[in-house]
C-alpha cells in the first residue's frame, strides 16, 4: 500500500445491547484474519437497517463483539487473502454477517462469501443501498415463498419465472428498502403485484411494476378482500409486521402463503380468520455472494435499481436513526463516508 493506515478510525458505537443510545467515537482499525477469508475494506458508504438497534437485545450475537450498526456497505479492498477473487483496489459491496461488527466505521471486515463486485454503473452511495434489501427480496422469491414447489431449494431464474408466472402477490411497505426490490423482482418473474404504501409513494410503487397500489391510510385490506374475493392473492410478503401484517392475512387465498421478514406471521393472525391450508413463514436473510453477483447483473442490465432516500454524514447519526425509526423512508438511508480521509490520531 502506498499510504500507511492511520492508528484509529471514526466509528458509530451502540453503547449497550439493552439501549438504543449511540455515540460517534474513535476505535482501532480492525485486523483481518486472511486465513479465515477476511478482507479489510475501506468503507465509502454504509446503510442502517430498520430495527437493527433492537437486534443485540433480542438476538444477541453468538460471541461478544463491539456493537457497530449498518450491515450494508460499499468500499475498496485494502487487504485480502492471496486466493481471494477480491484483491486490493477492487470496488466491492456487501451485507456483512451479524456475527461481526457492522460497517458504520471507516474500515470494516468482510469475508469472501458475502462480498460481490460493485456494479460499475453505481456510485458508492447507490451501491450501499442494495445488498440487504435486494438479497432479502431475492431469498423471499427464489427460495422461501414457494418452497413447497421446490423443497426449499433455491430456484434459478428460469425456474422462478415458471413458478411465479400468473401468481398474485401482496407486498406490504412496498416503497421501503426491501419492498421496492420485491416489487421489481416479482414483476420481472411474471407475478402480478399488489403493493401497499402511503399516498405520497403510490406512483413510485406503480412505476416499479405493481399492477395495483393500495394506500394503507385509506384502504382496509379486509374490506378490500371481502368485496372482491377474486382479488385475493397467492402470496403475502410482509415487510413491516404489526397491524399491516395482521390485516394482510385477510387477503390470502386458501392454500396460499403468508411470509414476513419482520415477525412470525402467526403472532398477529387475526381472530376470526378462516382461511384453509395457509402456510406461514418467517426467515432472516443470510448474505450470499452468488446471489449478490446475480443482482449486480440485473442492475447492470438496467432491469432493477435501488433507491436512496437520503444521504448523511456519520456525525448526524441521531437524525438518521430517528428517520429510520419513523418508518417513512422512501428506499434506503445512507451514510456517506467520502468526506473522511482516515487521519484520526
Amino acid at each position: 500500500m502506498s499510504n500507511p493506515l492511520p492508528p484509529k478510525m471514526h466509528s458509530i458505537i451502540q453503547q449497550t445491547a439493552s439501549s438504543k443510545a449511540l455515540t460517534l467515537t474513535t476505535t482501532p482499525i480492525p485486523t483481518p484474519n486472511h486465513a479465515e477469508g477476511e478482507h479489510l475494506i475501506q468503507i465509502k458508504a454504509c446503510s442502517p437497517c430498520a430495527g437493527e438497534l433492537l437486534w443485540p437485545k433480542n438476538f444477541p450475537p453468538p460471541t461478544a463483539r463491539t456493537l457497530i450498526p449498518c450491515p450494508d456497505m460499499a468500499g475498496i479492498v485494502i487487504s485480502a487473502p492471496k486466493d481471494s477473487p477480491f484483491q486490493p483496489g477492487d470496488e466491492v459491496y456487501s451485507r456483512t454477517n451479524y456475527i461481526r461488527p457492522g460497517n458504520a466505521r471507516e474500515y470494516s471486515i468482510a469475508v469472501t462469501d458475502e462480498l460481490a463486485h460493485k456494479p460499475k454503473s453505481l456510485s458508492w452511495v447507490q451501491a450501499a443501498a442494495v445488498p440487504v434489501s435486494a438479497q432479502t427480496a431475492w431469498q423471499v422469491l427464489f427460495v422461501h415463498a414457494l418452497a413447497s414447489a421446490g423443497d426449499g431449494k433455491e430456484m434459478d431464474l428460469e425456474a422462478a419465472k415458471l413458478a411465479w408466472a400468473g401468481k398474485r402477490v401482496l407486498i406490504t411497505a412496498a416503497s421501503g428498502g426491501v419492498g421496492i426490490w420485491l416489487v421489481q423482482l416479482a414483476t420481472l418473474l411474471g407475478a402480478e403485484v399488489v403493493g401497499t404504501c402511503g399516498s405520497r409513494n403510490v406512483e413510485l410503487v406503480r412505476s416499479l411494476g405493481a399492477k395495483e397500489v393500495l394506500d394503507y391510510q385509506v384502504v382496509d385490506l379486509k374490506e378490500w378482500a371481502t368485496q372482491s374475493p377474486s382479488d385475493k392473492v397467492d402470496v403475502v410478503v410482509d415487510c413491516v409486521g404489526g397491524k399491516a401484517l395482521g390485516d394482510a392475512w385477510w387477503t390470502v387465498k386458501d392454500g396460499g402463503v403468508v411470509l414476513s421478514i419482520y415477525q412470525p406471521p402467526l403472532q398477529v393472525c387475526p381472530d376470526g380468520f378462516e382461511g384453509k391450508s395457509v402456510k406461514d413463514l418467517f426467515f432472516v436473510m443470510q448474505p450470499e455472494r452468488r446471489q449478490l453477483e446475480e443482482i449486480s447483473k440485473l442492475i447492470e442490465k438496467g432491469l432493477c435499481r435501488g433507491l436512496v432516500d437520503s444521504i448523511w454524514p456519520l456525525e448526524q447519526y441521531e437524525e438518521v436513526f430517528k428517520r429510520l425509526d419513523g418508518g417513512h423512508a422512501k428506499g434506503k438511508i445512507i451514510f456517506d463516508l467520502g468526506e473522511y480521509t482516515s487521519n484520526v490520531v
